[in-house]
């Protein structure tokens, strides 16, 4: 019988190869050939082909792995949390490499590889958490290479053995081996140097007797090579050849050998070394075979070798030979157990003198151990084996997959849930199924389903398989009636699923080959190593004990003979009987008790005829066995406390010891093996509940006089194993918040990961794995996997109608991680009690039902106060689920309701449980936040009209609506409140947001003011909100960037202040501002109130005021508005100063930039004079009919480009002199004395006298301003025009005078002192024309005429 059991993990999960480091060695052979594919291409690259335990004081246990077909040497720290690392080769590494400690400082790989390259990659210890990190550093090279000389060509046939840091032993083909030494170590910058050395195994006269007599080829072949473990002085290398010879190597040569016998049971010897009969040669391929050792007695030598056997009795030998003094004797034989046949021996170890095993028996691992040299002088005779095994486990066989078709639930989902079991298959085997299933898809005929697409991409390995597998099976209809066929779509979707299944299992056959085993002496325990596994041997517990016994139909204890009976019965009930029981078991579990069990169970049996199934002399006989239990209801006791009962759970003696004051290690591998062994545990019990609950339904007609209490316990225990084995098949990803990332990105880079065109998927783990971390894991494996169970509290239950503390706050946990399906399983076993409702409201929340939550929430309120009426029971397990503890009344969990709903968003019924919490306040609380939250809440929801009403019932502050509105763009809403004696405060709330918000970000507080005075008649009040906002963004003008959207917005305010000014009287358009402090840009002085000051001005905040009117709204209008223009035009204006710039030199800047019309408008809006923008444009005039291309390469779209201008007929410049025609008429005139046109002529006359002004701007002056023509004539030099004009006024005075009755004086003035001048300018020329000569004799005969008329009138008047 097996004394112990074995739990192990998969790896993949717990180390992804995307969170390795890795170190790429290269190689300095430059005609290496490329590493040549795996021998065995079905073997998944990340299945392990070689792996070894490594331990040692200063670096803990090292697990070593050889990868990727041996490309690729992994190491995994078992002792500390340190990142696996990942050595690439440039060749294949030939078993055996090896981890050594140099100096307690360093860590050596030593690793031989098939092209003779032998590598010492060198690893930093500094202990702890920080093995090899500095592994990353750059520039630095951490291997050494070393090229053998005296072999050469393809060594993968070649076995290795590093004997030390200094010695390495390597078999060669005909049985000889190269012995290489180094020589002092090489460093960072040198490689290490070693002698080779060729040892034969013959002289040369049995070399020719062995011609002449010629034996067995490749007898000699070396097929296991030992040394002594490390630290040893001796370098001693044994080795076994095919022919079972032993041979001893030293420094020298070979020093011994013996060839040992073929073996039987009992150490009989089948052929001896004389027998003439030929002994069969072992297998060729390199074994683990020898083991060396140290006796602890006599530091005598010893190797042990295993010859395996040729019969069928058991596996095999075990020699034990000592080697004292190079001579070989045999200490012990050692046969193995009966057990051992038809296995293959995997590896085998040595420690303390005790001989570990490790067994393949058909694919699995089996461990057996046994004390050596215990008594030297016993050779023969039988000996007592321990032995360790896997728990029985669910293969997924035809038969297995057709009964979970008898259970609830598709075929799909059945199927999918099974291998989605964690332990089943690992995530690689997954994987690999998937991929192989994938091309198998991809390589039929015909159109491919959208699921196989490589684009397309799911979030885990599960949804990926679920939507692949079967997504070829179509249903078909028959095509005589076309009735859809409903049968072979079933068929063959069952057929897909069973095809991927066994791809899965073939796989996992690969995952759990063993390859080595291994003595952690940090953790004392044997360790196996599997391809994608590691294991570990602990004890069982009882449930394991019994379920295994039972199982193998071993006999068992007495004291259990009632479940003895029990599984009989039950493996010969039919599985759907089974299955249908199991099924009417839950359900009675999971339904509130409304009547006793003992009619409970009469009706099911009834309903499920459970007897009917049975045969008639099973049923007796089992009937019979029955009565000799006596009193079955205390054997059923027994029975549920062999189900329930936990080990380890109590203070044990390690726990006085100091390093139980230590932290508990956080090793991932020791949690998932206490999670594997809980889950074993967690199945044994939940078969032996089964087991248990059909005597009940055996016995349906007897139950009712059973004790009603053992009855409930029977059901509390299926209930608290059946969550726990519920628990243990669920699936979590490791990764919750998905894949990925740049770290692991990096890291497939570095892993050469880059060619997989697989997805990368987070790793799956069991749920169990994930709620063990709370566990010591410093007490063993079966300790720490019963202190969790007992955690959970399910197994110590003993009321269906209650739910303790200690369940809830299990299924609390598992919403906390976040598992909510889990949750919701896990509850719906429980009674419906206060902690079990609050559990499941706070699982809604999360889940987004909000309705049940808030139901659940509000029904709880009840059970908190003083007249709860709550049992002691619902009150402990409410407080483990309450954050904060008991509340001591309604109003605290309403508060703490409302609290939840707003951290999940639902501000619905935060503002329910906050109205609720208002209701039983105490009186004298401070509950301004609730009403406050109430508000916003109903804000929120946009419920104004509930919110207004709470507002005027609220007794604080009640200005919150008012912002909240205003952020949330309701202000048509809050305009349609009349604030029924709340007005002022309103517009002062939003006047103080007018003055303290920024009026660039919304909401923009001034035009809702502005808007809440409009839509009330007050204009007034309107226009001074806006012109503030107007004042507000100048002041903003820091960054010359935002000049102009600043400006946008400030011209927005100014049009609508105007705009609403204007709506008022024009006497009373304006409105008092408060005065600010004067600035650069203030270009106008209004009016300030400073008559009849009153007293309460030079009180303290109080400030001077200032008259705005309509007119001074304008002017700054104008002024920003050519400020803008300019900024347009030129963008360095507002950087070189142009905000500080006069209005009229804005207006000069924009004449010269051509902007006749912006400059002429903002001059009469700014009332600047615009002598300098007309003269300019007279020069625009005339450089028009001189330089066309010049001026029209300018910009000119401000006035000869309009499309009014262009309109006109003639050329440009025809056009340009109307332009400046029209602008005359527009701006100059009385008002002005024509000022405009006399520049405009003085300009004409100074860029060119000789040129002729144009006609209607002589006549307008000669009408209206004739002194002046004959000036500007006169001043330059144009003699000629200004004796014209002159005879051309006294001719209209002349004219005048005939036909006017003379009145005055004035009618008979002339600017005579003008015309002297005139004449005395033509006195002092001499070169005046003949024309000139002619006006100047017409005007003295004018001059004579008119003084005759003149002294006639004035005697006519006298």
């Amino acid at each position: 019988m097996a004394d112990n059991v074995l739990v192990a993990t998969h790896l993949s999960p717990l180390y992804p190869p995307t969170q390795a480091s890795s170190l790429v060695v290269l190689t300095k052979q430059s005609n290496a050939p490329l590493p040549l594919p795996a021998a065995d291409a079905d073997l998944p690259s990340e299945h392990a082909t070689y792996s070894q335990i490594f331990d040692s004081p200063e670096t803990g246990t090292i697990l070593m792995r050889l990868l990727h077909g041996g490309l690729i040497l992994e190491l995994i720290a078992l002792t500390h949390e340190v990142t696996p690392l990942r050595i690439v080769f440039p060749f294949i590494v030939l078993p055996c490499p090896s981890l050594l400690v140099w100096e307690s400082r360093e860590l050596h790989v030593i690793a031989f590889t098939n092209f003779g390259s032998l590598f010492r990659v060198v690893l930093p210890l500094q202990g702890g958490a920080i093995l090899w990190h500095n592994t990353s550093i750059p520039g630095r090279k951490w291997w050494r290479e070393y090229v053998v000389t005296k072999v050469h060509g393809n060594l993968s046939r070649s076995l290795v053995q590093v004997q030390g840091s200094y010695c390495v032993a390597v078999s060669l083909p005909d049985g000889s081996l190269l012995r290489l030494e180094a020589r002092p170590l090489g460093n960072d910058s040198e490689d290490d140097q070693w002698d080779e050395n060729i040892f034969h195994h013959t002289s040369l006269f049995n070399s020719l007797a062995s011609f002449l007599h010629a034996g067995i080829p490749g007898a000699s072949d070396i097929i296991s090579l030992a040394t002594l473990p490390q630290p040893t002085d001796i370098a001693y290398v044994w080795s076994l050849s095919r022919d079972r010879t032993l041979r001893l190597w030293t420094g020298i040569g070979c020093v011994a050998a013996k060839t040992l016998p073929s073996t039987s049971s009992g150490g009989q010897a089948l052929t001896s070394p004389t027998s003439s009969k030929v002994p069969t040669l072992l297998q060729a391929d390199p074994q683990r075979l020898l083991r060396a050792f140290v006796s602890q007695d006599s530091e005598v030598p010893y190797v042990i070798v295993f010859i395996p056997s040729e019969s069928a009795l058991n596996a095999g030998a075990f020699y034990v030979i000592s080697t004292a003094h190079d001579y070989f004797q045999i200490a012990e034989v050692i046969d193995c157990s009966a057990n051992s046949a038809h296995c293959h021996l995997q590896d085998f170890i040595v420690k303390d003198e005790v001989l570990y095993t490790l067994w393949d028996r058909q694919g699995q691992s089996v461990v057996q151990w046994v004390n050596v040299l215990a008594n030297p002088a016993k050779t023969d005779g039988e000996t007592e084996w321990r032995t360790a095994t896997y728990p029985p486990e669910v293969e997924l066989t035809p038969a297995y997959l057709d009964e979970l078709l008898l259970s609830p639930g598709s075929l799909t989902d059945r199927y999918f849930e099974a291998i989605m079991r964690p332990g089943m298959f690992s995530d690689l085997t997954l994987k690999r199924a998937l991929s192989q299933y994938t091309d198998a898809c991809l390589s039929l005929h015909g159109e491919q389903p959208p699921q196989l697409n490589p684009l397309r991409t799911y979030t885990s390995l599960g949804e990926n398989i679920a939507a692949v597998v079967g997504c070829t099976v179509q249903l078909t209809k028959d095509p005589r009636s076309g009735a859809p066929q409903y049968d072979q779509y079933w068929s063959a979707l069952k057929r897909d699923w069973e095809g991927f299944i066994a791809r899965c299992r073939e796989i996992e056959r690969s995952v759990r080959w063993p390859l080595s085993i291994g003595v952690a002496e940090s953790h004392s325990g044997v360790l196996i190593v599997e391809r994608e596994r590691l294991a570990s041997v602990v004890d069982p517990d009882t449930p394991l004990q019994l379920h295994r016994n039972f199982s193998l139909s071993v006999p068992v204890d007495p004291q259990y003979a009632l479940l003895e009976i029990l599984w009989m019965l039950r493996t010969k009930v039919g599985r759907r009987t089974m299955a249908n029981l199991e099924s009417k078991l839950v359900g009675i579990s999971q339904q509130e008790v409304a009547f006793v069990y003992a009619d409970i169970i009469q009706d099911t049996a009834s309903s499920l005829s459970f007897k009917n199934d049975l045969d008639e002399g099973l049923d007796s006989w089992i009937t019979g066995r029955l009565a000799s239990v006596g009193n079955i209801q205390a054997a059923t006791r027994e029975v549920l406390d062999v189900i329930g009962g936990l080990i380890g759970v109590v203070k044990t003696e390690d726990e006085d010891a100091p390093d139980a004051l230590l932290p508990s290690p956080n090793l991932e591998w020791r949690r998932a093996l206490a999670a594997s062994y809980a889950t074993s545990s967690i199945h044994a019990r939940y078969d032996l509940c089964i087991t248990l609950v059909t005597l009940l339904f055996f016995l349906s007609e007897e139950v009712d006089q059973w004790d009603a209490s053992l009855l409930e316990e029977i059901f509390v225990v299926f209930r608290g194993v059946a969550i726990l084995r519920y628990a243990s098949r669920q699936p979590v990803s490791t990764n919750s918040q998905g894949t990925g990332t740049e770290e692991e990105v990096i890291a497939g880079l570095r892993n050469m990961n880059v060619s997989s065109a697989s997805p990368q998927y987070a790793p799956t783990i069991s749920l169990i794995h994930r709620l063990i971390d709370q566990v010591d894991l410093r007490s063993s494996i079966p300790t720490a996997a019963h202190h969790f169970l007992d955690t959970t509290g399910v197994l110590s239950s003993l009321s269906a109608t209650t739910a303790t503390k200690d369940e809830v706050a299990f299924c609390e946990r598992l919403r906390l991680l976040g598992y909510h399906e889990a949750t919701r399983d896990s509850l719906a076993w429980f009674p419906r009690t206060p902690a079990v409702c609050y559990v499941s409201a706070r699982l809604w929340i999360d889940e987004g039902r909000y309705d049940d939550a808030a139901s659940f929430m509000e029904t709880l309120a009840g059970v908190f106060g003083l007249n709860s009426g709550l049992s002691r029971d619902d009150r402990e397990a409410l407080e483990a689920v309450l954050p904060g503890g008991f509340y001591d009344s309604a109003f605290h969990f309403y508060l703490h309701a409302a609290s939840l709903f707003k951290a999940a968003g639902v501000t619905s019924y935060e503002v329910t449980f906050s109205q609720l919490a208002l209701s039983v306040a105490p009186s004298g609380l401070n509950t301004s936040s609730l009403w406050y939250n109430v508000i916003r809440g109903l804000i929120d929801l946009g419920l104004y009209q509930d919110s207004y009403a709470t507002l005027l019932a609220c007794p604080y502050d009640k200005f919150q609506l008012v912002y909240r509105m205003c952020e949330e763009n309701a202000v048509d809403r809050l305009m349609s409140f009349n604030f029924a004696g709340l007005t002022t405060e309103v517009e002062e709330a939003l006047s103080f947001k007018v003055r303290n918000a920024d009026p660039r970000i919304r909401p923009f507080y001034s035009r809702i003011l502005y808007t809440w005075h409009v839509s009330r008649g007050d204009f007034r009040n309107a226009a001074a909100v806006m012109y503030q906002r107007a004042r507000k963004l100048g002041t903003l003008y820091d960054n010359p960037a935002d000049f102009d959207a600043l400006a946008e917005l400030q011209l927005e305010a100014y049009v609508v202040s105007i705009n609403a000014l204007s709506l008022i009287d024009p006497a009373s358009a304006w409105f008092v501002m408060p005065l600010t402090n004067g600035h650069d840009r203030e270009p106008r002085k209004r009016k300030k109130l400073s008559v009849h000051v009153p007293e309460s001005k030079y009180a303290f905040g109080k400030k001077d005021a200032e008259i705005v009117q309509l007119a001074d709204i304008q002017y700054e209008h104008a002024l920003l508005d050519a400020q803008m223009e300019l900024n347009g035009r030129d963008p360095h204006f507002i950087s070189a100063g142009g905000l500080s710039l006069s209005p009229s030199a804005l207006v000069l800047k924009l004449a010269q930039l051509n902007r006749f019309n912006t400059a002429m408008a903002t001059a009469r809006n700014l009332d600047v004079d615009m002598s300098d923008v007309f003269a300019h444009l007279t020069n625009q005039c005339i450089r028009l009919e001189r330089y066309l291309d010049d001026v029209m390469s300018e910009d000119t779209s401000d006035w000869l480009l309009t499309d009014k201008a262009s309109s006109w007929p003639g050329t440009y410049a025809d056009r340009g002199w109307r332009y400046l025609r029209n602008s005359l008429e527009k701006h100059d005139g009385p008002h002005t004395d024509f000022s405009y046109s006399k520049v405009v002529f003085e300009t004409l006359l100074a860029f060119d006298r000789s040129s002729t002004p144009p006609p209607w701007l002589v006549q307008s002056l000669e009408r209206h301003h004739p002194e002046f023509l004959i000036r500007a004539f006169l001043r330059y030099d144009l003699l000629e025009f200004a004796l014209e004009q002159v005879l051309s006024l006294m001719h209209k005075s002349d004219a005048r005078l005939a036909t006017e009755q003379p009145r005055g004086n004035f009618v008979t003035w002339l600017p005579y002192t003008l015309i002297d001048q005139v004449l005395l300018a033509a006195d002092s020329q001499d070169d005046l024309s003949s024309r000139a000569r002619s006006f100047v004799q017409e005007l003295r005969a004018e001059i004579a005429s008119r003084l005759k008329r003149v002294q006639k009138f004035g005697q006519a008047t006298q």
